[in-house]
């Protein structure tokens, strides 16, 4: 049984994770941490994860950019995995989630959902034989009218997986009306849509000459990043330290 401390476990991705760990075969909800306790909750909260006495095999994190130093240094002195969810990171603390994966398992992504994850690979594979048949790559990303950050991380590390492939020669392009010029052939053009209550929808155009190819992933509800989060906790239980990311839970 892999017991599981939900870090954030009052907010609404904590609650919704919390629900589905307690539907997983072979994981249970030992305890949460977060600020704010006014919640009732089938498990004991704490306030910090340093008050946290009951024994748990790997935290899962879904709360604030803010919470993150302390939550690293916390699961460094306890020797707890954790699976990094919070997004917004600076690079400050990215450098400090690098010195933790030194010291005890982290697992960080930017994006939880399997499908997403899975995309990532198989753009990898379309691009080797798409681009050097002279194929253009242009990313389209939507998003509700509630986002702030555009393009979404997601979109970006869409790119990144397909520029890693062609050893990061293309550049990214997110504003064709500021110039007015032929599109470049080693370019990815990136677009971003905010409108309604769009959870999450990113395709992955690759253009060529009499032919089209399209990659799409479409979020109906949050509910695919918990998933991801519950997946990848289970992966990472029992793991040497070590930087790990979702490729690794998904393994093809």
């Amino acid at each position: 049984m892999v017991k599981v401390l939900m870090h954030g476990c009052n907010g609404k991705m904590g609650q919704v994770i919390s629900r589905m760990v307690a539907e997983t075969e072979g994981m249970e909800l030992a305890a949460g941490v977060d600020r704010f306790l006014g919640r009732e909750n089938p498990y004991p909260v704490f306030e910090t994860i340093d008050a946290c006495d009951v024994p748990v095999d790997v935290v899962i994190d879904f709360s604030n950019a803010s919470a993150v130093d302390g939550l690293l240094e916390a699961c460094v002195k306890k020797q707890l995995p954790v699976v990094l969810c919070t997004t917004g990171l600076s690079e400050e603390q990215l450098q400090k989630v690098k010195e933790a994966s030194e010291k005890v398992a982290v697992l960080r992504s930017a994006n939880m959902s399997l499908g997403v994850n899975l995309l990532l690979k198989l753009l990898q594979d379309a691009t080797k034989v798409l681009a050097p048949a002279g194929f253009d790559i242009e990313i389209v990303e939507k998003h509700h009218n509630q986002k702030v950050d555009a393009p979404s991380g997601t979109a970006i590390a869409l790119a990144d997986s397909i520029n890693e492939t062609l050893d990061n020669e293309y550049t990214y392009n997110y504003d064709r009306s500021s110039e007015r010029k032929k599109r470049e052939k080693k370019e990815i053009g990136i677009v971003a849509v905010r409108g309604g209550n769009i959870v999450g929808d990113h395709e992955v155009i690759y253009a060529g000459e009499d032919e089209v190819i399209e990659f799409r992933h479409t979020a109906y509800s949050k509910a695919i990043f918990a998933k991801g989060a519950v997946a990848a906790a289970g992966f990472l239980a029992g793991k040497e330290a070590g930087l790990y990311d979702m490729s690794d839970v998904i393994q093809l």
